[in-house]
């Protein structure tokens, strides 16, 4: 009976221990990746100012191919929405909306994924030259949810390689 004791005991005083650390980990999290692509920002922008572009170049969206689409408000620009559903674990269901739309500059969307929480994310167009670079980055807050802090560590390693097959697929599409 002690070494059961023992045991539950030091259970609980790594679980404590868990807790505490996860407290010490970020909250705020980012991810971004950038590509270099050989055409103009308006050509890029015309990809990112309107959701539906986005379903021919998503990463999520091409896990699958059963996931339903429901668009609303205007086709480009501030107030175009997206709901998704997907019963894929990696697409799973939740919303976007574009923000904030700054022609061949800048597309905000704010991303609402149900349980899992809310983020920002980020298309940036700097043009050089007739090559758009374009930065797609993701902001969230991991909330006070010790779970949460530790999945947070690997934000950057899932949602970053997603993020570079995107940028890729957009490439292919825009310079074709």
């Amino acid at each position: 009976m002690r070494i059961v004791k023992r045991l539950l005991a030091a259970i609980l005083i790594l679980v404590i221990a868990l807790v505490a650390v996860s407290y010490l980990l970020p909250r705020d999290i980012k991810v971004a990746r950038s590509i270099e692509i050989n055409a103009p920002a308006s050509e890029v922008f015309a990809q990112e100012n309107g959701l539906k572009a986005g379903a021919d170049w998503s990463p999520w969206l091409k896990r699958d191919p059963d996931v339903q689409l429901t668009y609303s408000g205007p086709d480009t620009g501030v107030g175009s929405k997206l709901e998704w559903t997907s019963e894929h674990p990696q697409v799973g269901s939740g919303k976007q909306e574009i923000v904030e739309s700054i022609e061949n500059e800048k597309v905000l969307t704010a991303l609402d994924f149900g349980d899992m929480g809310t983020a920002t994310a980020a298309f940036i167009l700097i043009e050089n030259n007739g090559v758009t670079t374009i930065t797609w980055d993701m902001e969230t807050d991991m909330g006070m949810n010790p779970i949460g802090r530790y999945m947070g560590l690997m934000m950057d390693k899932w949602v970053g390689a997603d993020y570079e097959k995107g940028l890729a697929n957009l490439k292919a599409l825009v310079e074709e």
